[in-house]
């Protein structure tokens, strides 16, 4: 309900063992309106950029992944990611996992699915991955994947693709950081030598047929996996 009230963001705080939901501007009248015993409170100024703190930026070997407003070290392999209306900043475990299979990989052609902001591909780019084609089904993901990667000033193809029902590009990796089940329908439509799977908490597991799990990475309760084809 409070998203549809809410449908541009609201902020989520645990305060005692409950969860409070605050939404502002036009968005708390209709909350008011909702919930008779909502409280009001004035807010400090500035309450319109406390989002950007939750978007921290994640060092992941030689790689730094960040939000434009952080300023990345000199030493590293700088991915500045602005995450817009699409999923995906870095931080997430499923996504530190991604990238750090791919430190270690042989460079080569990749197809990125489900690309979201953008994040894995550019890094791939960055890496020297060659050629990297990132494909979405929202929208936004595919605005913001452009929209990064010239800022980042490295090349990537960007297509808005059903990727569960549609024709995808060949590659010799395919990286897919999505819902467990959408990796599933996907391994059987890909012949990629290498796939890199992750989206999905370490107690489930997965085997593509025709694929060989040659690792299996751990982070926070999240796994990522890297399959040969047989």
């Amino acid at each position: 309900m409070f998203v549809e009230l809410a449908p541009d963001g609201f902020e989520e705080v645990e305060r005692e063992g409950e969860v409070e939901l605050a939404a502002y501007g036009e968005a708390a009248e209709r909350v008011r309106a909702a919930f008779p015993d909502a409280t009001s409170t004035d807010v400090e100024a500035g309450w319109e950029d406390r989002w950007r703190e939750f978007h921290q930026p994640v060092r992941i070997g030689p790689l730094w992944v960040g939000p434009p407003w952080e300023v990345p070290p000199q030493d590293a392999l700088a991915v500045v990611v602005d995450p817009g209306r699409a999923f995906g900043t870095g931080a997430h475990p499923t996504t530190q996992l991604c990238l750090g299979l791919l430190l270690d990989l042989p460079r080569a052609s990749l197809l990125d699915v489900g690309c979201g902001s953008g994040v894995l591909s550019i890094a791939a780019a960055r890496l020297g991955f060659a050629p990297v084609v990132a494909v979405d089904l929202e929208a936004a993901a595919f605005e913001a994947t452009r929209a990064n990667a010239a800022v980042n000033g490295v090349e990537v193809e960007a297509r808005r693709v059903d990727a569960l029902a549609e024709p995808l590009p060949a590659a010799d990796l395919v990286v897919a950081n999505i819902a467990l089940a959408a990796v599933s329908t996907l391994a059987g439509r890909i012949f990629a030598p290498r796939l890199v799977t992750s989206g999905y908490p370490a107690a489930d597991s997965f085997q593509p047929a025709g694929y060989e799990c040659r690792e299996r990475r751990l982070l926070d309760g999240w796994a990522a996996d890297l399959f040969e084809r047989r």
